[in-house]
């Protein structure tokens, strides 16, 4: 990881704590460049903190069946990743890798309790995070198991178009390759690839090479239940 100075304006954990902290957590935090394609952390490795991102973007992923990874979430700049490792086991059950060159700041778990212990606004702000992302959870694992493939992959797209906007010309914001679109719809990459052909001749996406425009929203909509 490339080592950064700190910027006391982007960290989340300065917006939420006290005034007098500031300085103290500039000199616990470490602030660093995960390039594009490098983990942030693997799976099964020792837990030893938490990451805010400060801008970029990562997916959170683990292996699934035949060799294959399931997607369970991406994150951008100003969100939280590493949580799934906080709490019972010392172990990480998931990995995260950068999808684009990511600014992260690295909190210790030490030094992450201390502050909560001392700072309720904190310790609130994290409790909703917590929450939102256990609601974010069940409804995922509801569309896994409920939805056929098609609603999947249309509610994949969906979401993907939400997390990271769209450009001025409507492409969706965050290079995607299809194989990453099948482990977050949990399907194959031969399924997305034959319905994405299909979706393109029908009119109702927009592709070129991995850049993806959503042309009829309404109908991906209706194939995922919205």
């Amino acid at each position: 990881m490339q080592q950064l100075s700190c910027d006391l304006t982007r960290c989340f954990l300065c917006q939420h704590c006290i005034p007098e902290w500031k300085e103290l957590i500039a000199v616990k935090k470490k602030t660093a460049m995960i390039k594009k394609g490098k983990p942030l952390f693997r799976e099964g490795e020792k837990v030893e903190g938490i990451f805010f991102l400060y801008s970029g973007a990562v997916k959170i992923h683990a292996p699934w069946t035949d060799g294959r990874e399931m997607i369970y979430r991406f994150a951008r700049g100003g969100e939280i990743v590493g949580h799934r490792g906080l709490g019972g086991s010392a172990i990480y059950p998931i990995s995260a890798t950068a999808l684009e060159d990511t600014t992260v700041c690295f909190i210790p778990n030490d030094f992450l309790e201390t502050s909560l212990k001392a700072n309720p606004s904190l310790t609130y702000t994290l409790m909703h995070f917590y929450a939102t992302e256990l609601q974010r959870a069940e409804k995922r694992m509801r569309e896994m198991t409920h939805m056929e493939v098609k609603g999947r992959i249309a509610n994949a797209l969906l979401d993907i178009e939400e997390i990271f906007g769209r450009t001025a010309d409507g492409t969706i914001a965050m290079t995607m390759t299809r194989q990453d679109i099948a482990a977050y719809a949990g399907t194959t990459y031969e399924t997305v690839f034959k319905l994405f052909t299909e979706w393109t001749a029908a009119g109702t996406i927009v592709t070129s090479g991995k850049d993806i425009r959503i042309a009829q929203p309404e109908r991906l909509k209706g194939l995922a239940g919205r």
